[in-house]
């Protein structure tokens, strides 16, 4: 049976709109790093390039390639930890300095060199500039507060909010300005009124 992670990872996915305390687990991903507007060709295509990648991992038993323990899996979103630069002082945010690491969360059974290898199979699609800057790595986020926002990303404070309450309430700080958005639409395909997009922030008691 495929493993879907929507059905499979619920706590992880399936976040309601009010504010929620979550524990995570180490998990390993293929990321890329980056400063920028995302509204621009060159986010587009590094995040072609993590798509790219990940489904050539996905599709490599099918091409003969042996992976201990695989087991067959929908591919998982989307996903970017998002900060601004160090002397930021706060008030409207410039997109143009977001400094970002978007990423494909991977399966256990992904190693090291099977990523290799999978770039190796997406070369003709992908530049060789975005495939050296991919990296394969494990993150561990510890504890969030996760919360579940619909509609515009500009409209994403909304929801910060909420979550700004929820911790004050809850004797929680949070332990750096970043965040990271969880995208369980495809914002390239539907409009903003539709993005489904789950928020964290990193927190301690």
């Amino acid at each position: 049976m495929k493993h879907e992670w929507r059905k499979a990872e619920k706590k992880f996915y399936m976040t309601k709109t009010k504010p929620e305390v979550c524990p995570m687990p180490a998990q390993q991903f293929l990321t890329i790093k980056g400063q920028g507007n995302p509204n621009t060709s060159e986010f587009a295509e590094k995040v072609g390039a993590l798509y790219t990648v990940s489904y050539a991992l996905k599709m490599m038993p099918r091409k003969g390639i042996e992976i201990e323990g695989y087991y067959d899996y929908t591919v998982y979103p989307l996903e970017g930890f998002w900060t601004m630069p160090d002397n930021f002082t706060g008030g409207k945010i410039d997109k143009n300095l977001l400094i970002y690491e978007i990423m494909i969360k991977q399966p256990d059974f992904i190693t090291e060199k099977l990523v290799i290898k999978a770039k190796e199979l997406s070369a003709k699609k992908v530049t060789e500039s975005l495939l050296t800057a991919m990296n394969f790595k494990t993150i561990h986020e510890e504890q969030v507060v996760q919360i579940l926002h619909k509609g515009s990303f500009d409209e994403e404070y909304l929801s910060f909010e909420k979550i700004a309450i929820f911790c004050q309430e809850n004797g929680l700080s949070r332990t750096d300005h970043g965040h990271k958005e969880i995208y369980l639409s495809d914002f390239r395909k539907v409009t903003p009124d539709k993005y489904k997009t789950i928020l964290r922030v990193s927190v301690k008691s």
